[in-house]
């Protein structure tokens, strides 16, 4: 049973229907979280610190969430409660990413070695008139799909699915995915089954040590997919949406329609089609996510690929894509 609603007022708003943008890493998410951030009425986050400190603790000790019950949705409501201020002062703490999503350079260096101030020249990239929804896009927020729709009951999600293959092939490309992997920072030992790293039984947490990067990020991309197999069964339709990469690159216009409806909201079909085709000619070298559909065929080795699809090949077909080995 999920939580009575709670009223949260948010730069004299109320949150309604706030998004939150899910997904595996590099699924694609970024693309649509761009598109909603430059959208009109809508202030998206992303990365903010206090959101990214409550959704790791959840993600990599799920018993915190279960064990505190209401109480979890009240921490991570707080969280966003801070998260969406707008104030020269609150968007200090962005990311880069965050500006990055609505087009903004970087703040300087000098602004982000000093405290800032209201009365700052650079100021937040939105300004609070006119603003009515907010969202959400932070890395890896599907493992708190649960406690978010605790803390607010009418949310909306949005998750994006993308073939599992390309999105190891930018995982293995992105330093920030792979520090996880780290011995001190893989808790397998403490948290089994381990849903964050998407390992469930005892045979994959033995192997894990010795485990190619390969496999570990098949395993989390897996273990994402179940996770949002596992949503389709359980929220009700008009709380979930789902975009299938391969259908944004494809047909950007239509599914910004299809968006639109389900939010009822404005999303621009243009800027949604501009974003993809930027998107799909960005290189790994330049620090953003190649987005290219069907690019594992020249990024992974025979060696990653035969290991992905070991992995990961029955959710690959289950999801429609066809494995190498049936072309």
């Amino acid at each position: 049973m999920r939580s009575t609603p709670h009223i949260l007022v948010i730069n004299g708003t109320k949150v309604h229907r706030p998004v939150f943008i899910l997904g595996a890493p590099h699924s694609g998410a970024d693309l649509v979280a761009r598109a909603l951030k430059r959208s009109a009425g809508f202030h998206l986050t992303t990365g903010r610190p206090g959101v990214l400190r409550v959704v790791y603790a959840f993600a990599r000790r799920p018993a915190i969430a279960t064990e505190r019950g209401t109480g979890a949705a009240r921490v991570i409501r707080d969280a966003y409660a801070e998260a969406w201020q707008i104030s020269a002062r609150a968007c200090a703490e962005c990311p880069d990413e965050c500006r990055e999503l609505a087009g903004l350079p970087p703040r300087p260096a000098v602004l982000r070695d000093r405290p800032v101030h209201d009365g700052d020249t650079e100021g937040p990239c939105v300004q609070p008139r006119g603003i009515s929804r907010y969202a959400d896009a932070s890395p890896d927020l599907i493992y708190s799909a649960d406690v978010l729709l605790d803390a607010f009951p009418d949310a909306q999600l949005v998750q994006v699915i993308r073939d599992g293959r390309d999105a190891v092939a930018d995982m293995l490309a992105d330093d920030r995915c792979l520090a996880w992997f780290k011995p001190g920072l893989a808790n397998l030992d403490t948290v089994f089954p381990n849903p964050f790293f998407g390992v469930e039984d005892h045979t994959e947490r033995n192997r894990w040590p010795r485990a190619a990067t390969a496999v570990k990020c098949a395993l989390r991309w897996r273990g994402s997919v179940r996770l949002s197999a596992r949503l389709r069964q359980q929220v009700p339709e008009e709380q979930l949406f789902t975009v299938r990469y391969e259908d944004l690159a494809a047909r950007p216009r239509r599914v910004a329609a299809e968006m639109s409806r389900y939010l009822d909201a404005d999303l621009s079909k243009t800027t949604l089609s501009g974003l993809v085709r930027a998107g799909s000619r960005a290189a790994p070298e330049s620090g953003e996510a190649e987005h290219g559909v069907g690019a594992w065929r020249e990024r992974l080795t025979p060696r990653q690929l035969a290991q992905v699809e070991k992995v990961a090949g029955t959710e690959l077909q289950r999801l429609g894509y066809r494995l190498s080995t049936d072309a």
